[in-house]
């Protein structure tokens, strides 16, 4: 079993894995399409014929380059616990960009080229998931030949990978009508007065950014 306690990323790692994996079998499910398998012998061995949607094939094709996925998702410092990984700008970046095309000038220590190259955690993340795929591998096929009744999530995160104590985070979803701050939920009006402000201070603080300015970290954007 993938031990959580010591890998703190174990839960949020299952968590997207699951939903990448499920939404590429979703796209392709309703294929309709028939493959031939095996090869005419001597004995008059006839080749057998399977529907795409339940081949092994459908699954390969949905595991190759999966973990590559992961390098979509962008840290949303804004956000807590699993949901700080989403894909899509978070919303400091994308106050940034928007001050780098009304003309201010943003250190942030990196060439704007850069800015949206995946950061050291999402990169990590990445790595453990082909470590986890590699282990439940096995745990992944029984679930696509023989439970696709279950979520996947549940199959193998509640099922194999995480202790009962750690599965909470698999239930956190983001609506995108609250922003959570130090334990408090705010309104969609006070979100985008905090917007407006926080904009506004960005805005100062390029126009009148020096070298020995304090230079921000993308990682935490």
């Amino acid at each position: 079993m993938f031990v959580c306690l010591s890998h703190p990323f174990g839960h949020l790692v299952c968590k997207l894995l699951s939903l990448e994996l499920q939404e590429e079998l979703s796209r392709t499910g309703r294929s309709r399409e028939v493959l031939e398998l095996g090869q005419v012998l001597d004995t008059g061995k006839r080749k057998r014929h399977v529907p795409y949607s339940v081949s092994e094939t459908r699954l390969e094709e949905a595991l190759e380059n999966l973990c590559e996925r992961i390098l979509d998702y962008s840290v949303h410092a804004e956000r807590k616990g699993s949901l700080r990984y989403a894909k899509g700008h978070s919303q400091t970046m994308a106050t940034l960009k928007g001050l780098v095309q009304k003309g201010v000038k943003v250190d942030l220590g990196i060439p704007l080229e850069l800015w949206d190259e995946p950061s050291v955690e999402v990169t990590f993340l990445k790595k453990q998931c082909e470590t986890m795929l590699e282990e439940f591998e096995d745990v992944v096929g029984d679930w696509y030949f023989h439970h696709q009744e279950q979520p996947l999530q549940h199959f193998l995160c509640e099922g194999h990978v995480l202790p009962a104590a750690e599965t909470a985070c698999l239930q956190e979803t983001w609506t995108g009508k609250e922003k959570i701050t130090d334990g408090q939920e705010k309104t969609e009006e006070e979100e985008e007065q905090d917007e407006e402000e926080e904009q506004d201070q960005e805005e100062e603080e390029g126009m009148t950014n020096t070298p020995g300015h304090p230079k921000r970290d993308p990682e935490d954007l």
